[in-house]
């Protein structure tokens, strides 16, 4: 057993800020994954009256349920220490100075409907400050991750955000508001502008994956309100990562906690997020 692994599972506070970043990330991947396969086996005979609804069109089953125990044991082994913010609450443990931020499925209702855009993601706080993000799609087989101080990859290659510089010359990604209805109207002049002056939007269904989309170059931008911390940790921190920009609707910092979130490239984000504010403040 290596020194960095001997260090990795130490419950310790102490110790434990002696983690070797680059290898649980290595590690979060290869779970991620492995949780994916189960995810993508049980969708090939899933059934639908299985599904639970845990409020207006929110929907849970017994694959979100069983692919987050999963990633909790796991998690559990590599920090003892550790303490989680996990969607379906399999655990409420939290860490004094790491907590895990886990969507074991993110487009849960694009899985129960065979609709193939769906994914993992798994996020590490230590001290309140985010230091690994992993969002696995599982049906592209492609597991985008980053951790503190490194860049950030998509299956062992390097990705940046992209270098559009106009909103003109953009392609944005949005998710519907689906419960929160209270700024539909904004909402829906925001979407008529971009429709109007961008290469277009596209709704994935699937928040983790419409931000590793702009961590990568697909996407100039992303936002959308009503969200939850497991929707955008670990893609918000990889956005980052790969060079991009990530703030509330009013620019500030509380993009985790805060149920709404504007990330694009550095380029064109100051007019992407002006944009925003003019329709939303």
């Amino acid at each position: 057993m290596n020194i960095s692994l001997k260090v990795l599972i130490l419950p310790l506070p102490s110790l434990i800020m002696n983690i070797d970043l680059e290898f649980l990330c290595s590690e979060v991947c290869q779970l991620a994954k492995s949780v994916g396969r189960f995810i993508k086996h049980e969708g090939k005979n899933f059934a639908v009256n299985r599904v639970e609804v845990k409020g207006k069109n929110d929907f849970v089953s017994y694959v979100d349920k069983a692919s987050e125990k999963k990633i909790i044991e796991k998690l559990s082994e590599l920090i003892p220490s550790s303490g989680f913010i996990a969607e379906e609450g399999t655990s409420t443990k939290k860490g004094e100075v790491y907590n895990w931020i886990i969507d074991p499925l993110d487009g849960t209702t694009n899985f129960i409907h065979g609709i193939p855009c769906f994914a993992v993601s798994i996020a590490l706080i230590r001290n309140n400050k985010m230091v690994l993000g992993v969002v696995y799609e599982i049906n592209q087989d492609e597991c985008f991750y980053a951790w503190e101080h490194s860049k950030a990859y998509l299956n062992g290659v390097e990705i940046k955000v992209s270098e559009a510089a106009t909103v003109a010359d953009a392609l944005l990604a949005t998710g519907f508001p689906y419960y929160d209805y209270s700024k539909m109207t904004e909402y829906l002049e925001l979407f008529k502008y971009f429709m109007q002056h961008s290469h277009g939007l596209r709704r994935l269904g699937s928040a983790a994956t419409d931000l590793a989309y702009v961590a990568c170059g697909r996407f100039e931008g992303f936002y959308e309100y009503g969200l939850q911390p497991w929707d955008v940790a670990a893609g918000a921190f990889i956005v980052e990562q790969a060079g991009g920009r990530v703030t509330d609707f009013s620019g500030g910092n509380n993009y985790v906690f805060g149920k709404e979130l504007v990330a694009g490239n550095s380029a064109c984000f100051e007019e992407f997020l002006q944009v925003i504010k003019n329709h939303f403040e």
